[in-house]
């Protein structure tokens, strides 16, 4: 199964990415900060599992990473921007009944597209690599980018910040348009969360705690399924059982009991 790539220009001139696998029901699912569809969602097969199940994968390359357009000027980096793209994808594809999924920031983008109620809200979610507080309270993250972006070539090597700086060379981002995209990150209530009413995934490896808790976060949301996979949160992602997890929300009936 082959992914393709298509872009779309964004209501403010910036050319979006995005790469699309097979056909059926369709569903969107957002990579995360530093990373890319290709690195989060293709390379490690878990596109290729839910496609399988019978799915059109969408997989947007947030603005300033892999295929779209990387601006270098803070001006193309507004509050809130990622959700506002992604809101533009859904109606640049004409996407009405959809299911919608991330990991880390991806899941954020997810959160903030259900608060802002621009597009049309879609029928299960999937919060991967996420926890209660990488949505309610995003500065603690945001300052923890900001000193890597701020300080690339000084970090011990083999310490977490050289882990996240090896990254950002594996994946050939651009640290200038990195650091503005962090400006661009909103928090979002706890009641809003609390109040998500669509069958929800919250899916993190065991011994990932970069945002916060994905206990508390399933915790939240009424009916939550919780998942979990081996691995942290850098490490989790290269793991077959999320391809799995995720093929079998969706899958089913978005109501499977717990596995954690």
């Amino acid at each position: 199964m082959s992914p393709a790539q298509h872009h779309f220009i964004a209501p403010d001139g910036v050319r979006i990415g995005w790469t699309e696998m097979g056909e059926g029901r369709p569903v969107v699912l957002i990579h995360g900060y530093m990373s890319d569809a290709h690195t989060n969602w293709v390379r490690y097969g878990h596109a290729e599992k839910v496609a399988a199940k019978g799915f059109r994968v969408i997989l947007p390359d947030l603005r300033g990473h892999g295929i779209s357009d990387r601006p270098q000027e803070a001006g193309a980096y507004p509050p809130d921007i990622l959700a506002h793209d992604n809101e533009a994808l859904v109606a640049h594809l004409g996407l009405a009944d959809y299911d919608l999924g991330g990991y880390s920031l991806g899941a954020r983008t997810a959160m903030r597209m259900l608060d802002r109620a621009n597009a049309p809200a879609p029928a299960r979610v999937m919060f991967v690599g996420m926890g209660l507080e990488g949505l309610i309270d995003t500065g603690r993250r945001a300052g923890h980018f900001r000193g890597i972006l701020d300080n690339l070539g000084s970090f011990e090597r083999g310490s977490p910040a050289w882990m996240v700086e090896a990254f950002l060379k594996t994946t050939k981002g651009d640290p200038v348009a990195l650091r503005h995209v962090i400006d661009s990150f909103v928090d979002t209530s706890e009641a809003a969360v609390r109040a998500i009413a669509q069958p929800v995934l919250v899916l993190a490896g065991e011994e990932d705690d970069d945002n916060g808790s994905h206990h508390a976060l399933a915790d939240a949301i009424p009916g939550a399924v919780l998942a979990e996979v081996p691995g942290g949160h850098m490490s989790a992602v290269t793991k077959p059982e999320m391809g799995d997890a995720l093929a079998e929300f969706l899958g089913g009936d978005g109501k499977s009991r717990r596995s954690a």
